[in-house]
């Protein structure tokens, strides 16, 4: 009886997912139907380019929700889509960028029928032919971001001829963003995701293979118990041909226009079942190690030694009305080998050498120090600035700098041993959704975003770190966010905002009495958000004045040149 019970109640849980899948799409349709229009007009737009154009350029201009990839043979980052949120008005972009890493200088390159612009997809390089590119999905969002398209449609960009295609094969997944894709033997597997609509969502966490020599796509199956529904998760494959599934997000609803969001940290591994031609099984497994933090929108990157690498993100403190949130800048190393997680330390840069006191031990440093308790010896280094932003805001950022030694490794034991002390580490600020990539056994970090009360600074900073050396980051692009423009809502939006409760009154009220706003930045803690701002009249700042599908770039470095116009 246990038994049946068991199998009727996982049978009456898929149809309660199919309902809901049902449900959304027939929401999302009509919605889906009004932004085909505004997609159709950007691909007549796109349908214009006859001919490959190379154009070099500055750095790209803020985003996240991009892919990043390492070409399989040149020494090449491609960033293709993302998206941009100005205060008013949502960007979604198709344009595809080449950094050459060598001579450090970027290339727009437009390429004739491009996919359509799109955010949150994921993209796959493989070898075969020169080098592929393999987008799958994401989402379309409309200028005021209540809408929301979500594509189900996979291309190729051949590296070699720089030639978009778009692969059309059935029985692939449904229409979905945040999920996650790897190549795995000469296949493509893809894991979860999520589809919204205005009023509703649903969380994926079907599996699906698209064979790279056939052409085709099938869902699978895999026996076990495996991760709930979720999307943004870590999604690796290991040394030993399994594939990891860590952490994500999903939210679901507690009461009418009440939803509770779920940080996953949570690992499973998906591998191929002994004997058994396409059969599959989950495994959950509970690595030891310095775990990280539960967290939302981190980034993933794979080292050449294989194991998974994890920056940032965000973690959420909750509320039936409110979300706040502790933006992160920490490393974090998967190995699957070990099933261990290391904390990713940098050394900082070489400077004066000391000699420990005699007799007293190292302290450990890495999981370990975590794992023991242990503090470390040297005190951080703690550097305050203000920034203010063109709209008359002051920000206070302050920084705590940290010298710890090599991730994983303790100091020697030796008595009047020499120590490398360092000084400032150079990070990333604290961010969530940057996009990562591995060439050369180099980390290179782009964009991303972090929020400051009601405000979202998005990024377009590029860093770079020597996995080998584990020494310091290096700033190949720098960005001020204080010179970053944010508009406020406009008079109609506030209009129609008016009477939905005396909450938002005051909270606004509170905001006026606020005073600067401060980001604590320390490794692995930094730039909470939700803290009141205080902000000029809205009507302080001058409109700008850019085309309709283009933001204004306001965000570059001093000295360099609006990014090429998308």
């Amino acid at each position: 009886m246990g038994k049946k019970g068991k199998k009727e109640k996982g049978r009456g849980a898929e149809k309660t997912a199919a309902k809901m899948e049902r449900k959304v799409s027939k929401r999302s349709r009509k919605e889906e139907e009004d932004l085909e229009a505004l997609i159709a007009h950007f691909q007549t737009l796109d349908a214009t380019r006859t001919q490959i154009v190379e154009t070099p350029c500055p750095p790209p201009s803020p985003r996240l929700h991009a892919s990043l990839s390492a070409h399989p043979e040149k020494d090449e980052l491609i960033l293709f889509g993302g998206e941009y949120f100005n205060g008013q008005k949502t960007f979604v972009y198709n344009e595809l960028y080449v950094y050459n890493i060598k001579k450090d200088t970027w290339t727009k390159v437009e390429i004739p029928n491009p996919p359509p612009r799109r955010c949150a997809h994921q993209a796959v390089v493989v070898p075969q032919g020169g080098g592929q590119l393999w987008v799958f999905g994401g989402e379309f969002a409309s200028p005021d971001g209540e809408q929301f398209y979500h594509y189900k449609d996979l291309w190729v960009l051949h590296l070699a001829t720089k030639t978009w295609e778009q692969v059309r094969s059935t029985g692939g997944p449904s229409g979905r963003s945040g999920h996650r894709m790897v190549a795995w033997k000469k296949q493509l597997i893809l894991f979860g995701g999520f589809h919204e609509s205005t009023r509703d969502y649903i969380y994926y966490n079907d599996v699906y293979a698209f064979n790279l020599d056939t052409f085709s796509w099938s869902r699978l199956s895999p026996s076990g118990a495996g991760p709930t529904p979720r999307s943004g998760c870590q999604m690796s494959v290991t040394p030993q041909g399994g594939i990891v599934i860590y952490g994500g997000y999903s939210k679901q609803r507690v009461k009418k226009d009440v939803d509770r969001g779920t940080q996953h940290s949570d690992m499973y591994l998906l591998q191929p079942e002994d004997g058994k031609e396409g059969s599959w099984r989950w495994t959950r497994i509970n690595p030891a190690g310095a775990k990280p933090t539960p967290r939302s929108g981190f980034s993933v990157a794979v080292t050449p030694n294989h194991q998974t690498l994890l920056f940032g993100g965000v973690c959420d403190e909750e509320e039936e009305e409110s979300l706040e949130g502790d933006f992160l800048n920490d490393l974090h190393f998967y190995d699957a080998t070990r099933n261990r997680w290391f904390t990713g330390q940098l050394k900082g840069p070489k400077s004066e050498k000391r000699k420990r006191r005699r007799g007293k031990k190292a302290e450990p440093e890495g999981p370990d120090r975590q794992e023991h308790g242990g503090t470390s010896a040297q005190e951080p280094l703690e550097v305050v600035r203000e920034v203010v932003t063109e709209d008359g805001t002051v920000i206070t950022i302050k920084q705590m700098f940290a010298t710890p030694g090599p991730a994983g490794k303790p100091q020697s034991n030796e008595e009047d041993s020499p120590d490398e002390v360092g000084g400032p580490v150079v990070e990333p600020s604290p961010r969530s959704n940057a996009m990562l990539a591995v060439k050369h056994g180099r980390l290179y970090l782009y964009g991303g975003m972090f929020e400051a009360g009601d405000r979202q600074i998005t990024l377009s900073d590029l860093y770079c770190l020597d996995l080998q050396k584990m020494q310091e980051w290096t700033a190949l692009v720098e960005m001020d966010p204080g010179t970053q423009e944010w508009l406020e809502e406009s008079d109609s939006e506030e209009d129609s905002n008016e009477g939905e409760g005396t909450e938002d009154e005051d909270s606004g009220e509170s905001d006026k009495e606020a005073g600067d706003l401060v980001f604590s930045c320390s490794p692995g803690q930094a730039v909470s958000g939700g803290w009141p701002l205080e902000l000029p009249d809205p009507g302080f700042a001058p409109t700008p004045s850019f085309p309709e599908e283009e933001p204004p770039r306001h965000c570059l470095p001093s000295g360099l040149q609006p990014a090429c116009p998308g």
